[in-house]
């Protein structure tokens, strides 16, 4: 195969690698759980591995049909399963097993909730050119990386780019050699021919120069959401890449026209990336001028967008540590139902807020359920019944539209709070969605699991054992003004981390903000309940990276933004 011809490459069976300390693994050591992907080369699975020191631990696992491994020749020969070792990158979704048998290769990898998150994010975010740069810096790290120990990509591509549940790029599939047996097969195999650089197209043998053409197809791509060469089919398209010339929106940035004409080369040689100092030129294009290098290694650098996936860590339903963990806390006890009563009468939400009063009480309007299902418009939502993983138990506090339930992980017997409302009062999918994306926060409340039957959804959250802010004022009876500052300081900040984030609560007040432990400490603060909250969308309806809302919506959006950001502080006050 012309592959075979590139730059003293040759092709090695993978030998077996574990991490160390472990020993060797084999397929009936992972439980199959659900197929996560499935291709001609064969199939990727959630797995959870049942033996060893890392029983109940979550992964992905890829079993190929026939493959190996291209590794560069070196003058220090490494040992095979050293190559992908040594794939340890900030940036690089981490393997921890490689094993084979008959015909079959069997690859284990980290299990990324996000999954392919960053072939939505150009269909579901507005982005600048900014943000752009940040995600293609990143990536940039991490072919570089690659490129070192020896692995070409040839076809790099949106699907091989993951992200972590807070935002970082995690490359994928590195280092396959989708080997077939015929030219037609070889395509079906390779799936897009969009990404391929010339060289890898008209099969004349390549380098790592190719990679850095697809880096600019990426480019291209995630900044005017079109490909740079597309066809009508397959034919066509290898044709443009080969010989058309490329037009540029006049949109663009100087810097980024630049940048992409210095990938788009048709010679490797010429190409950006390619000559003798590799990533270190691209580095210097004025197009990254603005990045630091080694704070975006060390992830020192905010991603623009945050994911909403759950926060639930890989491990979590299965982890020795927690099956046998006793809860140790116990929940504040309340202060008597009369001082509710008392404070029933105090609004903590700005006049200019409330939407509506029928006969004196206030009413905020909500939005109504919508018909279809949440689990076909959330990905996290379950449609099985909470009771095949839960139990739920005494009510442990109500609310307008819903009722709060405490509950026990069947597996774990750690304990919980269930939210429980109906869907005909309201539809949840704007909490769930900020609960997912902005619960990471460590003083927003964090969501485990959602459920959905015909008549309710479940919000499994952490459970709330020091109570209402509320009770512990009143079983204080006075907060020195130290205290109120710390508590009011750890406030503002969460509300301040949500607002540049485009969120709004709406419906700040002490009974919504509890205690995660008895400690009563300031750390332990939650702001809860997020009934009310909103995001600010484009007009298409689109979410906006906080680079994209300073540059590009319209004032009176902002005005109305800034308005219910306002009624936040009020609440505050």
């Amino acid at each position: 195969e012309a592959d075979g011809e590139c730059n003293g490459t040759h092709e090695i069976e993978l030998c077996e690698i574990m991490p160390e300390g472990h020993e060797k693994a084999d397929p009936s050591q992972f439980e199959l759980l659900k197929v996560l992907g499935q291709g001609s080369f064969g199939k990727v699975f959630l797995v959870r591995k049942i033996s060893g020191q890392d029983t109940g631990t979550l992964y992905a696992m890829k079993v190929l049909k026939k493959a190996t491994l291209k590794v560069r020749d070196r003058v220090r020969t490494k040992m095979e399963r050293d190559i992908l070792a040594d794939v340890n990158h900030p940036f690089v979704v981490k393997l921890h097993y490689a094993f084979q048998t008959e015909g079959k290769l069997y690859l284990i990898l980290d299990f990324l909730r996000g999954g392919d998150l960053f072939t939505r994010l150009s269909k579901e975010i507005m982005f600048t050119e900014e943000d752009v740069k940040f995600y293609l810096a990143e990536l940039a790290l991490a072919l570089d990386h690659l490129h070192s120990v020896g692995v070409i990509y040839r076809d790099l591509k949106p699907e091989n780019i993951l992200l972590d549940a807070d935002g970082h790029i995690s490359l994928t599939d590195f280092g396959l050699c989708k080997e077939a047996l015929d030219d037609q097969k070889a395509y079906s195999f390779c799936g897009t021919v969009e990404y391929m650089a010339p060289e890898v197209v008209n099969r004349r043998g390549h380098n790592t120069a190719a990679d850095w053409w697809s880096f600019g197809v990426l480019l291209f791509e995630m900044l005017t959401g079109a490909l740079p060469f597309q066809g009508a089919n397959r034919k066509e398209t290898m044709t443009l890449i080969l010989k058309a010339k490329l037009g540029m929106p006049a949109y663009l940035s100087p810097e980024a026209q630049s940048l992409l004409r210095a990938l788009f080369k048709r010679n490797p040689a010429n190409r950006l990336g390619a000559g003798p100092e590799g990533v270190e030129e691209l580095k210097r294009h004025p197009f990254f001028s603005s990045i630091d290098w080694s704070k975006l290694y060390s992830k020192e650098i905010e991603p623009p967008f945050k994911p909403a996936v759950s926060k639930a860590d890989d491990t979590f339903y299965f982890d020795q540590e927690f099956t046998t963990r006793t809860p140790k806390d116990s929940p504040g006890v309340p202060p008597s139902a009369n001082a509710h009563q008392m404070f029933k009468g105090f609004s903590f939400v700005a006049p200019f807020l409330l939407d509506d009063q029928v006969d004196g009480v206030e009413i905020m309007q909500s939005h109504p359920a919508e018909k279809t299902t949440l689990s076909k418009r959330l990905s996290g939502v379950k449609p099985n019944s909470i009771h095949d993983e839960y139990d739920l138990s005494e009510e442990v506090g109500r609310g307008s539209y819903s009722v709060c339930r405490r509950c026990v992980h069947r597996v774990t017997r750690q304990e919980y709070a269930v939210k429980i409302i109906p869907k005909k009062t309201r539809d949840c999918q704007e909490e769930i969605e900020i609960l997912y994306r902005y619960g990471h926060h460590s003083n927003i409340i964090s969501l485990r699991d959602v459920y959905e039957d015909d008549a309710h959804v479940y919000l499994v959250m952490e459970l709330m054992k020091g109570g209402e802010l509320l009770d512990k004022i009143l079983r204080q009876k006075f907060f020195s003004e130290r205290e109120a500052s710390a508590v009011l300081l750890t406030l503002t900040n969460a509300v301040q981390y949500l607002h540049q984030n485009g969120v709004v609560h709406r419906d700040l007040k002490p009974s919504n903000i509890m205690y995660a432990d008895i400690s009563g400490s300031p750390e332990s603060l939650r702001i809860c309940d997020f009934g009310f909250a909103k995001q600010l969308r484009a007009e298409n309806g689109l979410l906006m990276t906080p680079c994209y809302t300073a540059n590009f919506v319209a004032p009176e959006v902002l005005k109305k933004q800034g308005y219910d950001a306002a009624c936040d502080i009020w609440s505050l006050g």
